[in-house]
């Protein structure tokens, strides 16, 4: 019975430790971990918990109903750029310079900004219709407008005994050449199919020449008698011959007998007209062609469209036609082009473009040269009919230069007839 309670009693006992340790592991645990929170909330300032530092702040939020436009927190950086001399041909206008004091804050302000957005853009060359932040530059592109053509000063006197025309030659101005280039002044006098020449001496060629010469020609004695109902005509003409012995003419004019009486003892001032290409009988063909003028590249670009009409008779044993472009300056040839060939085609289709690089101060002076080409056999050519465009020729080839001048940049296109 004793040994019966004792073993009770120590049973009890063993489970009461037991419960009571297992109750000691529980709350060490928890104060384990509890303290590992309390190390974690402070190092984090967002989590941690209200205490004397740390005093709660209360936000009061409001109900809005006005929409909300976002703002830019970043602003473009102010560019600074060196300003340009007064002696720079692009000067934009600022303030100290004193020409430029008619531009308004507007803008100037305008510029300012153009300026500002446009860092990274090429330099610009602005025309007549973009923005005012830039003068325009005037004088930079030639038109058919501003071309000076050579003028002549020359008088007429009559001598009746002697039955003599003679014409003073006493000076020319607005002469374009090379340096180096010599000239004379050559005259025609026709009379009933019978021509008589005459010419002053050579000098060298500059913007004014004097010459101080006279040209004298035997007329008819009974043509002295009437020169209003003589029939005839005069031909003044100025020469060019460079250090190559190449002669060309640079103008022409031209005045009837009759009007010979009106013009006696008087000085006349006339300008020389570019010499006519030489007209034949019939045309050779026609050649579709379209010229633009590039001002800012210093290019000019010339279309061969298509041609037409071209001549039969000499297109019977082969048929394998190109367009042979030469650009001249003068008499000097600068670049030389030609289209592909086209084979079995009497209205040939080319469709091609050539880039020649020109500068504008050269438009005036400059010459294209187009000629037709058939190739009969292996390296044999046989050319069919030409063309020539520029300010120093006729007809159409003179219309269509003067219409590229005066539209650059434009696409302009027109038939010129061929000659042999």
């Amino acid at each position: 019975m004793i040994v019966s309670a004792t073993a009770l009693l120590g049973a009890t006992l063993g489970t009461v430790s037991g419960v009571l340790t297992l109750c000691g592991l529980s709350l060490l645990c928890k104060s384990c971990k509890k303290g590992k929170l309390e190390k974690g909330d402070e190092t984090d300032p967002e989590k941690a918990k209200p205490s004397i530092l740390h005093t709660l702040t209360q936000f009061s939020v409001q109900k809005c109903t006005e929409p909300i436009q976002p703002q830019a927190s970043l602003k473009f950086p102010k560019i600074y750029r060196p300003k340009p001399s007064v002696t720079s041909q692009e000067v934009i206008n600022y303030k100290e310079h004193g020409a430029a004091n008619d531009m308004s804050a507007a803008e100037l302000d305008t510029c300012n900004q153009a300026t500002e957005r446009e860092v990274f853009s090429l330099p610009w060359q602005a025309s007549a219709d973009e923005t005012p932040c830039t003068s325009e530059q005037t004088g930079a592109m030639t038109t058919s407008s501003s071309i000076l053509y050579p003028k002549l000063h020359f008088s007429i006197s009559l001598h009746k005994e002697s039955g003599e025309l003679h014409i003073s030659i006493v000076e020319a101005e607005n002469i374009s050449v090379d340096a180096g280039c010599e000239g004379y002044i050559s005259g025609c006098v026709s009379v009933s199919e019978e021509q008589k020449h005459a010419q002053t001496a050579v000098h060298k060629l500059a913007a004014h020449v004097q010459w101080e010469e006279e040209l004298v020609f035997a007329l008819p004695v009974e043509g002295t008698e009437d020169m209003d109902g003589l029939d005839g005509e005069v031909a003044l003409s100025l020469h060019c011959c460079d250090r190559f012995s190449h002669n060309s003419t640079l103008g022409t004019m031209r005045f009837k007998l009759a009007d010979v009486s009106m013009m006696l003892d008087a000085d006349c001032w006339v300008d020389l007209q570019p010499p006519k290409q030489q007209e034949v009988t019939s045309s050779a063909g026609e050649l579709l062609l379209s010229l633009s003028y590039l001002p800012a590249a210093n290019r000019l670009g010339v279309v061969v469209m298509k041609a037409r009409g071209l001549q039969s008779d000499k297109l019977k044993d082969n048929i394998d036609l190109s367009v042979k472009l030469t650009l001249k300056h003068q008499n000097a040839k600068l670049k030389k082009k030609q289209t592909r060939r086209v084979k079995h085609k009497m209205n040939p289709v080319w469709n091609e473009m050539m880039m020649l690089e020109l500068p504008s101060e050269l438009l005036a002076k400059s010459s294209v040269d187009l000629e037709v080409l058939n190739l009969a056999s292996p390296g044999t050519l046989h050319p069919l009919g030409r063309c020539m465009l520029g300010l120093h020729t006729s007809g159409t080839g003179l219309q269509h230069w003067k219409q590229m001048l005066d539209n650059p940049r434009k696409q302009i296109a027109m038939w010129h007839p061929l000659y042999t």
